[in-house]
């Protein structure tokens, strides 16, 4: 499912966060990703349109099926590709927000063969 880099920035941070904490509102959002109140609860309106979030009567997010399984692939090819990056010889921090980019534009095939490579190249470390 192909749903942009937008919600999958999103969904990913969302992950994120659910997996630090058990327990996440909008606020946690806003202080993670650094945009302003208005524009996370319009995105957070969005996902839970799209069925991507859900929200409980005191305003805790959790992710659907839907968008949980967005938010893991996405969140294993940023850890992929960074440590890919990082095992290149690439500094953490640029290894980090370069992978944020990449992850969204490679195509399935091109990042199983770069997972691939990866689980042969660490493992022979």
């Amino acid at each position: 499912m192909n749903v942009g880099e937008t919600i999958e920035n999103y969904l990913e941070n969302i992950y994120i966060l659910l997996k630090k904490n058990d327990e996440i509102r909008s606020i946690d959002i806003v202080n993670a990703m650094g945009y302003s109140k208005p524009t996370i609860s319009i995105m957070m309106k969005q996902l839970r349109e799209k069925d991507f979030v859900d929200f409980d009567e005191a305003g805790y997010i959790t992710l659907t099926d839907k968008g949980l399984a967005v938010a893991e692939k996405v969140y294993e090819r940023h850890i992929v590709l960074t440590e890919v990056l990082m095992k290149l010889g690439v500094e953490e921090k640029t290894a980090k927000e370069d992978a944020c980019k990449i992850e969204h534009v490679l195509s399935k095939e091109s990042f199983a063969k770069i997972r691939d490579f990866a689980e042969r190249l660490l493992s022979d470390s």
